[in-house]
């Protein structure tokens, strides 16, 4: 996009109210970044400029720029990051990487080829078409490009890793990054040893999978080495998979994935919970049945998925697995008597993984008491104040009713010619009339009555957890909140608030989430609530926030609202 000179149509400073609001776009646009990372990427004080400028192709792009350098482009309200914010935050984008030679034809223009690929030992990362990647250099974490996956990784390879990866943004030595202080990518050393060696002149790469290995051949010339052109011509060859596997690994999450699974039968699963989703075995059941200090991650099995693992656990005559929904497996039977459950030993939890919270809390969660009352109003007080009552103090409704019965006998307001209705004296009219009844409405039914008293009283509500003394609040109890978002290229996340209310705490509930759907999450600020947090699931992750919510910690479904909107069974989330 930056390949060629862009016309710059306006540079102005960014307001106050205008900053705000791209310091909240960039927590939405990328949620890993905490909040102190946010507040030094978009400063408070410090210079920010927004630069309207015309790509060559024609394309509005809206450049942000601090201390001399473009940190972020915005294209078609999507926020996208420059190599000098990926620079400073490496672990920002899924970071793919590429040989040396193959950036020359990215910054003139060209989109990066499958087979220019390095594929690491522990496999590509994990996106899906239209995610946002960043492309790094052999031996090098440091981002050198901005791009835009042109397929998922299942599909990359599926394909053998041949043809078009990834539609490239912005890349190092473009006339975007000219436009900053013109400085070099910082050395980073990789989170791992790669399997490249590049003093050899052949280098064999594995892919993940049972997928042929793509074989890279160079020249040296001056000290350097040459490889050839990111083509879809690239010649490969069958390398050994367990050259490059870690065989023990495997072995190991194969023998916990059995662990879980076992574990889960006998002590989790009963009769009463069959047909039961295989997600939900998963998510519910084999997660939490995983031993401290260990993550459960079926990838790095040699089983690979689930339904793959259940298949063979059917061979074995275990479970019976059927498909009841088009698309979606259930078990249907587990051979309870079978001699694998039978002589499983259940291994003693330790301390600190026999709380709900899985290790997280010191003590179990228990649900605190939540009662509702009513708030005498400063209009109301008159009414009350016979009774010893004034303004502020709570009741029950009971105790309300009880009031008014005991004031409207007390004053022989009871229509002598029918007792259902009550005569209104001043008293209970200003109390619960409005001013164009006033005149008008002299007597009302003892229901109607009782009704319209507690609906001008002020709502308030008492929580009560075990062990502490007891919370009075006006107003209304805040429900947990669950909502389902869009984010950027058709995403969703599962937003879940007012946890805290409920003495649960957000970055908890996240660390659980995040083992039992096995996806990414994120605690961030309550956007419009003072001290209060949220956490973002990725993904529709409704269905697991409830189980949690509604029979783990035996939240009432009335505090809970947003649970409709789980996904169906047989549908796609």
């Amino acid at each position: 996009m930056f390949a060629k000179t862009f016309r710059v149509k306006s540079s102005t400073a960014i307001k106050g109210s205008d900053r705000r609001k791209l310091r909240a776009d960039v927590t939405v646009a990328f949620p890993t970044l905490g909040t102190d990372q946010v507040s030094k990427l978009i400063p408070g004080k410090e210079e920010l400029n927004v630069v309207k400028l015309y790509a060559h192709k024609g394309d509005a792009v809206t450049v942000y720029m601090s201390g001399g350098n473009p940190i972020l482009f915005e294209l078609e309200k999507n926020l996208y990051p420059t190599v000098y914010t990926l620079w400073s935050y490496p672990d920002l984008l899924p970071a793919f990487t590429t040989w040396p030679l193959v950036l020359e034809k990215l910054v003139r223009g060209a989109d990066l080829m499958l087979p220019g690929l390095v594929v690491p030992p522990a496999g590509l990362p994990q996106v899906q078409k239209g995610d946002l990647c960043a492309i790094a250099l052999v031996g090098n974490r440091a981002p050198v490009a901005v791009a835009v996956a042109a397929m998922s990784t299942a599909q990359m390879l599926t394909s053998g890793l041949k043809g078009r990866g990834f539609s490239v943004l912005h890349t190092y030595q473009d006339h975007l990054w000219h436009s900053g202080d013109k400085s070099s990518p910082p050395a980073i050393a990789p989170l791992a040893v790669d399997s490249t060696d590049l003093n050899e002149e052949k280098v064999d790469l594995a892919l993940h999978g049972d997928l042929r290995s793509l074989s890279l051949e160079g020249k040296e010339e001056n000290g350097k080495h040459s490889f050839p052109e990111a083509s879809e011509d690239t010649s490969s060859r069958a390398v050994s998979q367990d050259s490059l596997d870690s065989k023990p690994l495997q072995e190991q999450m194969d023998e916990l994935l059995q662990q879980c699974f076992l574990h889960a039968l006998k002590s989790r699963v009963k009769k009463a919970d069959l047909p039961l989703l295989t997600s939900t075995l998963l998510g519910s059941h084999m997660f939490s049945c995983c031993p401290e200090g260990q993550q459960l991650d079926i990838k790095k099995s040699s089983y690979k998925k689930l339904s793959k693992f259940l298949q063979h656990m059917q061979q074995e005559q275990i479970v019976q697995v059927k498909e009841l929904n088009k698309g979606v497996e259930s078990i249907v039977a587990v051979n309870w008597k079978h001699p694998r459950i039978t002589s499983f030993i259940i291994p003693e939890p330790s301390p600190t993984s026999q709380t709900i919270q899985e290790g997280s809390r010191e003590q179990p969660y228990h649900p605190p008491d939540i009662k509702f009352f009513y708030c005498v109003p400063a209009n109301m007080t008159q009414l009350f104040q016979e009774s010893g009552h004034k303004k502020g103090s709570t009741l029950e409704g009971s105790e309300v009713r009880v009031i008014i019965i005991d004031y409207v006998k007390r004053n022989n307001l009871v229509d002598a010619n029918n007792k259902n209705l009550v005569k209104l004296d001043p008293v209970l009219c200003d109390c619960i009339l409005e001013k164009n009844e006033q005149h008008t409405v002299m007597k009302l039914p003892w229901d109607n009555l009782l009704t319209r008293c507690l609906e001008n009283l002020q709502p308030a509500y008492q929580v009560t957890f075990p062990g502490q003394e007891p919370i009075v609040k006006k107003g209304k109890i805040c429900p947990i909140d669950i909502t389902l978002e869009q984010r950027t290229y058709n995403k969703k996340v599962t937003v879940v608030r007012n946890l805290e209310t409920y003495g649960l705490d957000p970055c908890s509930v996240a660390d659980i989430l995040q083992q039992r759907c096995q996806a990414s999450t994120i605690v961030t600020p309550a956007p419009g609530a003072k001290d209060s947090l949220q956490v973002q699931i990725q993904g529709n992750q409704i269905h697991h926030l409830g189980q949690l919510l509604l029979e783990d910690y035996r939240l009432p479904r009335k505090h809970i609202q947003g649970l409709e909107k789980a996904p169906k069974p047989g549908k796609k989330k």
